[in-house]
């Protein structure tokens, strides 16, 4: 059975999208009623205003370009889901992975990533690609316009490869992301195992990975069956300091 498009892939089919450069996200806030303006906003990074069917999206000009995009097509998310509510985002409440499902935040960050690498035109080419790898995801993030993180986390939305994506700080893991058909036992563990790639990347400050590594699974996840796996991990460094990495699941894990 096809999968039903999502309200933002029917308003992209609709404006005729057929390939990625062709989402002009403020062309598309325009057709929907909204107009984007950039300036400097202190309170939050965007905002939108609007009466009947007609609203202002502001978004702060400081921000860099691909977050812009991502803002405005967030605070597009606030317009269709939660419109009449006083909703003001800050930086925090953009693409944070934290929120419940159900939080607006959370809902308008679904509707941007909808939006902006929707499922129709992102799986043909996910079919083009053998691995998972961070040189692939950056390629197909550059066609997109858009983040190498909301890239991933499209990617691993349609469950096309056993992936996990995992975020840490000095003080921990912060949050987690996984393919739906990974089952919820293996659920990674708090802190960084020091034989690790990625504690390397974020306590040694050294580089990121080039490649993919292979490591035991036991370095990951507590579960008592993880020292019978491999898994390959693939970490990078966000502006913020946080390290994120890419975990690739043999099949019989995600079994």
């Amino acid at each position: 059975m096809s999968r039903r498009l999502t309200l933002p892939e029917k308003i992209l089919q609709h404006l005729a999208v057929e390939r990625p450069e062709q989402i002009d996200i403020e062309a598309i806030a325009w057709q929907l009623g909204a107009k984007v303006k950039y300036r400097t906003l202190h309170s939050c990074e965007a905002r939108i205003v609007g009466q009947g069917g007609r609203a202002i999206i502001s978004v702060d000009d400081r921000v860099p370009p691909k977050r812009q995009r991502f803002s405005v097509a967030h605070e597009l998310g606030h317009w269709h889901h939660h419109r009449g509510r006083c909703l003001i985002c800050h930086s925090e409440d953009i693409g944070n992975n934290r929120r419940q499902a159900t939080d607006p935040e959370r809902v308008a960050d679904a509707y941007a990533s909808d939006m902006l690498i929707p499922r129709y035109l992102l799986e043909p080419l996910l079919r083009e690609v053998r691995k998972p790898t961070l040189k692939s995801i950056r390629e197909l993030a550059v066609k997109f316009n858009t983040s190498v993180t909301a890239t991933i986390i499209k990617i691993i939305e349609t469950d096309q490869f056993p992936l996990m994506l995992v975020c840490h700080n000095a003080e921990g893991r912060r949050w987690f992301f996984s393919a739906p058909s990974i089952p919820p036992r293996w659920f990674p563990r708090k802190e960084l195992d020091a034989d690790s790639f990625a504690f390397q990347v974020l306590f040694g400050n050294g580089p990121e990975d080039a490649f993919p590594r292979r490591i035991g699974a036991d370095a990951w996840f507590d579960h008592h069956s993880a020292a019978e796996f491999e898994i390959t991990e693939q970490s990078f460094k966000l502006p913020t300091g946080d390290v994120v990495t890419i975990l690739n699941l043999p099949e019989r894990m995600a079994g």
